[in-house]
């Protein structure tokens, strides 16, 4: 019986992957800010023992480590980590403010750093694992308003490649997949306030993606139960582009 454990999980493609995590009958845990959105997700997949919802502020360390050790004592190991949470604020270079770089830092990267840090010592323990990594087409340089997300999203593909190199010895795999403009609700919040409905995004997007539509929630999904299963066992250090042909 595997146990997947998500940073974040209640929107989005995270919470499509927990509803296929249950589906494929393994224990998973997920966390978010909402606990109503959370609660409500849980109560809807009708498997209170093999999943497990932790409301977490991705700002505290000690909120971190509580969900990690939250999670061990409920399924006594993890097999599998998706880093998926993650803000992409409006910021350009020459507007970023200290707050926003912080609050970008902290929860795209400083957050997931410090769960791996028990995550890689439990997995290290039962000499198995699998993490995969949420990037994005902005890693290589991003577009010119989004400068602090993009530098996140490149550092956590050199940490995906750090695990894979230096942690394979211990049956540990990781993999980064890239994922592109989707239509999830933080996308349609995020446009909504630069005054962008949601048929005029779906519009904008039909254009500027190869394969003319925006990406769904449940498009990356089989990607991750790949990484997560057996049937990857050899497969570290890979990226893998769900973008439908978008490149920044």
């Amino acid at each position: 019986m595997k146990t997947v454990m998500l940073l974040g999980g209640a929107k989005g493609v995270g919470r499509e992957i927990v509803k296929s995590c249950v589906q494929k009958g393994y224990n998973v845990a997920f966390c978010g800010r909402d606990a109503k959105l959370g609660e409500e997700l849980t109560k809807s997949l009708n498997s209170p023992n093999k999943v497990y919802f932790h409301q977490i502020n991705l700002n505290a360390i000690d909120s971190i480590q509580n969900y990690y050790n939250n999670v061990i004592q409920k399924f006594k190991k993890i097999d599998a980590l998706i880093v998926y949470s993650g803000i992409t604020p409006i910021a350009p270079l020459v507007d970023t403010e200290e707050e926003i770089y912080d609050n970008v830092f902290n929860i795209n990267l400083k957050a997931p750093y410090f769960l791996l840090k028990h995550v890689l010592k439990s997995m290290m323990k039962f000499k198995s694992g699998s993490i995969v990594f949420f990037g994005s087409a902005h890693m290589d340089y991003g577009q010119e308003d989004r400068t602090a997300y993009a530098l996140t999203k490149s550092a956590l593909y050199t940490l995906s490649n750090h695990i894979a190199h230096h942690y394979a010895k211990y049956g540990i795999r990781s993999n980064y997949l890239v994922m592109g403009w989707t239509h999830t609700e933080g996308e349609l919040e995020l446009r909504a306030k630069e005054g962008i409905t949601e048929k005029e995004l779906k519009t904008e997007a039909s254009k500027i993606i190869p394969m003319g539509r925006m990406l769904s929630p449940n498009d990356p999904v089989p990607a991750v139960m790949y990484f997560i299963s057996d049937d990857s066992a050899m497969t570290t250090g890979s990226l893998i582009r769900i973008t439908g042909g978008e490149y920044i």
